[in-house]
């Protein structure tokens, strides 16, 4: 970590901005990584005033003081970000060129794309450092890694998809593994596709499947009516 800090220390001294990212504002005393407020202390620690200067969001802060401590941000008057997830869109720093993410096993991993996207927005190079703490997960290394080997959007969406589920299509789970016999929704994208074009042209042609070929069909969905009625919700 400390050569970490010395790396956002050079950063600030050419000239840049820094964010750093941790996942939670307070402690918990089922999650053992260090939360917002005991790494803001620590980055102080680290970037003493008043050669330095640290702006602080997060959720349960006031909108009006999280309006200024970002905008504090923005126009440079503060060279260090220390934020939750708030950060993960709608802030454009292009001056800002490194992010540390703390505990970053514990972010999801279409989040840590978003959040990495925070930076490069710029002419100079970026960078997004991720650190975790020693007890890393199998999935987490997996999320890593990926970040790691790609910037492409859709490589790391279809990846997320694979390692959390698609969840229910017809439901309110968001990820999970789906009740498929044999079917795989990242493996049999050209049968789905597939199947959905079929599926409107049916819905075209014979919109209450009522023509006798159709009828089969309509039995089947009836039979199941109870497991789509969320569908509706969209």
């Amino acid at each position: 970590r400390f050569k970490v800090m010395e790396f956002v220390r050079d950063e600030i001294t050419k000239g840049r901005q820094a964010y750093i990212i941790y996942p939670l504002i307070e402690e918990s005393e089922k999650l053992s990584y260090e939360d917002l407020m005991q790494g803001y202390e620590q980055v102080k620690s680290y970037f003493p005033e008043p050669k330095y200067h640290i702006s602080m969001v997060h959720g349960r802060m006031p909108n009006d003081q999280k309006d200024v401590n970002m905008q504090r941000f923005v126009q440079g008057d503060t060279q260090i970000m220390v934020s939750t997830t708030v950060i993960e869109v709608g802030v454009n720093v292009p001056n800002a060129s490194v992010m540390v993410i703390e505990s970053a096993e514990k972010f999801g991993l279409s989040q840590l794309h978003q959040l990495r996207g925070r930076v490069g927005r710029g002419a100079e190079k970026s960078f997004c450092i991720l650190l975790t703490g020693s007890k890393v997960s199998n999935d987490a290394k997996e999320r890593i890694k990926i970040m790691c080997a790609t910037n492409d959007g859709f490589k790391i969406a279809e990846k997320d998809l694979e390692l959390r589920g698609p969840g229910d299509i017809a439901g309110t789970r968001q990820s999970g593994a789906l009740n498929f016999k044999l079917a795989s929704i990242v493996n049999d994208k050209p049968l789905l596709e597939a199947a959905k074009k079929f599926a409107e042209i049916v819905c075209e042609e014979d919109p209450d499947l009522s023509m006798a070929k159709n009828l089969q069909l309509r039995k089947y969905l009836q039979s199941h009516k109870h497991q789509g009625s969320w569908s509706k919700i969209s």
